[in-house]
């Protein structure tokens, strides 16, 4: 598919989005998308990044960050045909499914998962996976919505601005962006109705970090 295929408003938004990941070294929030293409709907520019990622035009990184940027390459164009030189389709890799992120309960160990594919293009060959099921809207700056599923790393250490599941008091597991201070280990939301909160770090087990979102259908 090429770019003129895309409404006006669609060229627009990805256009937006290539400059700013250029000029800023980062991928914009909704909020900052809609402000820069002169909308004030986030929810219809929601609607369109995701057209972009299902027409293949936007992809999710891994790391940091609103995980959202321009794919590379032949997408940007007509598909090229396969043949015997072209790289194989994306691997397909299975990981354990461990429920949602919700407060009530921590996260079901692995004996208890049910197994879900991951593309490639999320896992990058990664280890130590896990997916949950997004429930709440606290994230939804950074695009990922209530009923995404996210897919996440476990490691042992974790760097300011990263996107992580925490267990907060052995009781509550929910997604935020991780930032640690002098004061404790802060949990930030992505959501303007929202509120930072700030922990002792004793409180605070962090489960994994954020690689990727697949959209749950």
């Amino acid at each position: 598919m090429k770019a003129s295929d895309l409404t006006k408003r669609q060229q627009a938004v990805l256009k937006f989005i290539r400059t700013f990941v250029q000029d800023e070294g980062r991928s914009p929030t909704l909020a900052e998308i809609a402000k820069g293409v002169g909308s004030s709907a986030v929810s219809t520019i929601h609607k369109h990044v995701q057209h972009l990622m299902d027409k293949g035009f936007l992809v999710r990184s891994h790391g940091k960050g609103n995980n959202l940027v321009v794919a590379a390459g032949p997408v940007m164009e007509e598909a090229a045909p396969r043949t015997e030189r072209n790289e194989p389709p994306s691997a397909v890799r299975i990981f354990p499914f461990c429920g949602d992120v919700a407060a009530g309960s921590p996260i079901l160990p692995e004996s208890r998962a049910l197994p879900i594919e991951v593309p490639n293009s999320i896992h990058r060959q990664k280890e130590e996976l896990f997916v949950l099921r997004v429930r709440g809207d606290s994230m939804v700056d950074d695009a990922i919505l209530d009923g995404d599923l996210v897919v996440l790393q476990r490691k042992g250490e974790y760097r300011n601005g990263d996107r992580v599941v925490a267990l907060i008091d052995q009781e509550e597991v929910t997604l935020k962006e991780f930032r640690r201070d002098a004061k404790g280990v802060w949990l930030i939301p992505h959501n303007p109705e929202l509120q930072p909160r700030c922990y002792a770090p004793q409180n605070i087990d962090i489960q994994g970090v954020l690689v990727g979102v697949m959209r749950s259908c």
